[in-house]
């Protein structure tokens, strides 16, 4: 019972509390929406003021900006203003100037006007002046035929003729002129001639002509040459005067002298000492001593065999020891002595034909080169070194002085001239230094044809093998300058067209003939 009453008192009072909580909360809900309805106002109030504020502001701010913008177009407006206003004085002035420009021109143009008809006007006076003096002149010209006999035509090519004439004579006097002072300087300048192509092909001549070499059976020989610090190759060269060469040639010694016959005393006893295997200071002296004494015995014989061969006698021991030196001496790649043996053959049928004394004649041919026996030992020419030599040993002064001159144009005597052919057709002979038989008949064939192709030519000949040319000339065709000239134009084309080696000699020759009948 008392369990009931209590929770019925106590569904009461939760009863109760929950009206008296709805009560509460629908007065503080009351309360709350007045409060807010009262802030809501107040907002709205401040927000109307600010508003109005804010406007005021931007309504200020606007004004400003018009006013400011306003200023900036009216400066902006003077500006241009400005601008335009000079643009207009500078138009006026530029109108100002056309305009004076104008007038000028318009003055030009009437002052042009004027001189054109004056020009026109002196053209057609000078017209008339020209035809008056043509008129004159022609006039002139038939009384000038008249009187002259020929034609304005035919005076005009007479007078070239004559130019050409008188080029052609002061032509000629120039180079005769040139080729004396040629002459006076000739010396001088052969001279520094003869040293520059000394300097350029001294090279490869001397490895040429004074070189031998000795070929080795193996490598391992050069070692054994050289010997201990070098003592064999030093005794090998101061026992034979030459240079021994030892490089990375393979199998090879290069033995290098100007005496041939040294070279060939090295030569010899290299090849001995190399065959029999023994080579020391000692056994190089004695190898090279008897080399040395067959080398002797092989020129004497040699000279002596020559001297029986081609038929002269009494010759010096000393001479005869010189010719068989010749036996290895060359020149342009011909044996010396072999030369040598055919300028006296030759001496012997000139002088024959001549019926001259052949035995001196053959006597001056075997000598003429002896010279070049010791021209590397003595200084001068060979012919010169030769001739002193022939005088030393007893030698008559015909074939002294033939020695001597038979390199010189200017010898006057028999003998001497003899000699010069017998050199000549000994050197020239086609093979006896390196030169084709083809070779040589086609450039003396083209040497006279060339000759033949100009105007005047008689006839010509190519003589002492292709190095000379001379050519006759008919007498009244070609005067003296025109033989000057007719040299130097065919100078110019065999320079042009012909390869030949060393230099050619053309001459010219222009006679008088006068013939009659005696009746």
């Amino acid at each position: 019972m008392n369990t009931t009453v209590i929770v019925v008192i106590a569904l009461g009072a939760v009863a109760i509390g929950m009206v008296l909580g709805y009560l509460l909360r629908k007065r503080i809900s009351r309360k709350i929406f007045e409060s807010s309805e009262n802030l809501s106002a107040r907002i709205i109030d401040e927000a109307k003021k600010e508003a109005e504020t804010i406007k005021k502001e931007a309504i200020l701010q606007a004004k400003d900006n018009l006013l400011k913008a306003k200023a900036d177009l009216e400066k902006e407006t003077k500006e241009k203003k400005g601008e335009i206003e000079s643009l207009e004085r500078r138009l006026r002035a530029k109108e100002e100037n056309l305009d004076k420009r104008m007038d000028m021109l318009v003055q030009k143009e009437t002052n042009l006007e004027k001189r054109e008809k004056s020009l026109i006007g002196k053209e057609s006076h000078l017209e008339k002046r020209h035809t008056e003096l043509e008129k004159v002149i022609n006039e002139q010209r038939l009384q000038l035929e008249k009187l002259a006999g020929i034609t304005s035509e035919e005076a005009k090519d007479h007078l070239i003729q004559l130019m050409k004439d008188e080029a052609r004579r002061d032509a000629a006097l120039m180079i005769r002129n040139i080729e004396e002072e040629a002459r006076r300087t000739a010396d001088k300048k052969s001279r520094e001639i003869i040293a520059y192509s000394i300097q350029r092909y001294a090279g490869d001549f001397v490895a040429e002509n004074t070189v031998s070499v000795v070929n080795l059976p193996n490598d391992d020989m050069k070692g054994r040459i050289i010997g201990r610090e070098g003592r064999n190759i030093r005794a090998i060269e101061a026992a034979t005067g030459t240079d021994l060469i030892i490089d990375d040639t393979p199998e090879a010694v290069v033995l290098s002298s100007f005496d041939p016959v040294r070279r060939e005393i090295a030569k010899l006893s290299l090849e001995r000492l190399i065959s029999d295997g023994r080579i020391h200071p000692g056994r190089i002296e004695d190898i090279v001593k008897k080399v040395r004494t067959e080398v002797d015995t092989i020129i004497r014989e040699t000279g002596e065999s020559v001297c029986f061969d081609v038929g002269v006698h009494d010759i010096h021991p000393e001479l005869l020891y010189l010719i068989g030196k010749l036996k290895y001496r060359t020149s342009f790649s011909q044996n010396v002595l072999q030369h040598s043996v055919e300028v006296a053959q030759l001496m012997g049928m000139m002088a024959a034909e001549l019926q001259l004394n052949i035995k001196e004649a053959k006597r001056a041919g075997l000598l003429h080169d002896i010279g070049k026996a010791i021209d590397h030992e003595v200084e001068g020419t060979h012919a010169s070194i030769g001739a002193d030599m022939a005088k030393k040993y007893g030698e008559k002064d015909t074939i002294v002085q033939a020695i001597a001159a038979h390199h010189d144009d200017r010898t006057n005597t028999i003998l001497g001239v003899l000699v010069q052919a017998a050199d000549t057709l000994s050197a020239a002979r086609p093979g006896a230094r390196k030169e084709m038989l083809e070779t040589y008949v086609k450039r003396l064939t083209e040497l006279e044809n060339i000759a033949n192709s100009f105007s005047g030519v008689d006839k010509c000949f190519a003589i002492q093998a292709g190095r000379e040319i001379r050519i006759l000339v008919e007498n009244e065709k070609i005067s003296d300058t025109d033989a000057v000239m007719l040299c130097r134009d065919i100078i110019k084309k065999v320079e042009t067209e012909l390869t030949y080696p060393g230099q050619i000699k053309v001459t010219v020759i222009r006679e008088m003939r006068v013939s009659d009948f005696a009746r």
